[in-house]
């Protein structure tokens, strides 16, 4: 799993010049990631004989939410056959290509039969690709304090946007020409990522080549039970909801909502519960991951809505016009991207600067009374539409500048706690369980999405936004004391990628 011991070239922004790397697939992976998203929302509720599903605009929202939020939990069973079957370095391959798959079949103006499989896909294949990718760049920190990583994954998550700037072109195209031809600009965008990756892969210089932990012949007989039950128990799900006429979209939507809260309550039950030779420092540390985790999942239940509830705003209640020409709504959503390239490399800087003066969880206070405070915003927009009127773009551009600031707060930095206070016995899975606050958020979130009155509702945005910064000042509140059971601060070098107290290549108990 290691890089070999000669230190890495530092070409990158002074950082390792793998990073380069990883940054360039995850910016083509992210390119068909928003660029199909942008107009997801739209394609959906539009009417059949405009090239859509015709779908209600509050259908239209829980299913984007619920994909979404599918998107981040396939991330846990993702990094779990990086670290048991795969190895984190292949699982980022399989997933680009089952990724590009899935935007294929999107593409393929044949029903909703192929949306959905193309759907499903893209779920199967970000699961494999994103906690992957995060956890290999943690892998060329492995030894560096936590500003320095936090410096690191902010430059990644730089790349993460860049792609995001990809509605320019596949809305453009969705929108103006057709919504499938956008679906297949996102799929050879997905094509640039894997011959990217597969190009600069040398330079990886073996980071997660092999799995931390192979499984076991039993554990691999065990696995394929337990995965022949599963697909056995959902057929059977289905053959008997289909004739009760139980199988619904919005049912379908409720249960994957239901699933998506379930899973990771499971999993830290199972973390915290289970006899897996956990230190007492590392149960500790999961316990303050805890609270960071559902902080997260408030976050992302305002900030996600981008691609619904602000998206149809966008398109049913702003001015878009701009000297005499109307830009596509889906546009709106290049607004955070913009910003996060202006603003991470200034915020890189100063979590450098800043070094361990400001904590982890105050970081993510700061990113839920931005993100509340975006949705107040929204509530006077929205009162300012009453009736129909068409409010100014730039309240949608004060209300992404707050998310975009709360963002670089929270996301990476999340992702690189994440690196930092997982147990040894885990790896690749816990940046699953980050990504799992997404997918708590999203799936939420888009459930909510349904009392906005298609995204006009002033008294929705005022009482989320009100939610969230509640939940931030708490947070504030109890900083101190979740930064102390921590210990952030301090260097440990003898501490593995993972965080924990364990000297590397300790066997598990």
């Amino acid at each position: 799993m290691r890089p070999s011991s000669s230190s890495p070239e530092k070409t990158f922004f002074g950082h390792p010049r793998a990073l380069v790397t990883l940054f360039m697939t995850e910016v083509w992976e992210r390119f068909s990631f928003y660029g199909m998203r942008a107009i997801l929302a739209l394609f959906l509720s539009a009417a059949v004989i405009d090239g859509g599903l015709g779908l209600s605009t509050g259908t239209a929202a829980a299913v984007v939410g619920v994909y979404n939020a599918m998107v981040y939990l396939a991330a846990l069973p993702g990094g779990w056959l990086a670290d048991r079957v795969l190895g984190p370095r292949r699982a980022v391959l399989v997933g680009a290509l089952v990724i590009m798959s899935g935007h294929i079949s999107l593409a393929i103006p044949a029903g909703a039969g192929f949306v959905y499989l193309g759907l499903a896909l893209i779920v199967c294949g970000t699961g494999l690709l994103k906690p992957n990718i995060s956890s290999m760049v943690g892998h060329l920190y492995e030894h560096s304090d936590a500003a320095r990583r936090d410096a690191g994954f902010s430059l990644f998550y730089m790349g993460i946007n860049l792609g995001a700037l990809s509605p320019f072109v596949v809305g453009a195209l969705g929108q103006k020409v057709s919504y499938h031809l956008g679906f297949a600009v996102a799929a050879v965008g997905m094509l640039f990522g894997v011959v990217q990756y597969v190009a600069g892969g040398r330079g990886l210089r073996g980071i997660g080549a092999r799995p931390a932990h192979p499984l076991t012949p039993a554990e691999r007989t065990r696995a394929l039970k337990a995965v022949g039950a599963a697909l056995a128990t959902l057929a059977l799900l289905v053959l008997v909801a289909g004739p009760l006429g139980v199988l619904t979209l919005d049912a379908a939507t409720v249960f994957l909502t239901v699933l998506a809260v379930v899973v990771p309550a499971c999993y830290f039950a199972y973390i915290l519960g289970g006899d897996h030779g956990l230190t007492e420092l590392e149960k500790a540390r999961m316990r303050v991951y805890l609270w960071l985790f559902l902080a997260a999942a408030v976050f992302w239940m305002i900030f996600d809505q981008a691609a619904t509830t602000l998206t149809i705003f966008a398109a049913t209640s702003t001015d878009l016009t701009v000297a005499g020409w109307a830009m596509p709504s889906s546009w709106t959503q290049n607004i955070n991207p913009i910003f996060i390239i202006l603003f991470a490399p200034l915020m890189a800087a100063l979590w450098v600067r800043l070094g361990d003066r400001v904590g982890t969880p105050v970081k993510f206070a700061i990113a839920l009374v931005l993100a509340g405070l975006s949705f107040v915003a929204m509530a006077l927009a929205a009162t300012a539409a009453a009736g129909g009127a068409k409010v100014s773009i730039l309240w949608l551009v004060a209300v992404y500048l707050m998310q975009t600031i709360g963002e670089l707060c929270l996301s990476p930095v999340g992702l690189s706690v994440t690196t930092r206070l997982a147990p040894a016995a885990f790896g690749s899975q816990m940046m699953g369980v980050w990504f799992l606050a997404v997918s708590v958020g999203d799936s939420v979130g888009g459930q909510v999405a349904r009392l906005s009155d298609g995204g006009s509702s002033p008294a929705y945005y005022l009482w989320s936004g009100a939610f969230a910064v509640l939940v931030g000042l708490v947070l504030f509140l109890f900083a101190p004391r979740l930064r102390r059971i921590m210990r952030e601060g301090a260097l440990d070098t003898s501490r593995n990628l993972s965080g924990s107290d364990r000297p590397p290549g300790t066997p598990l108990s």
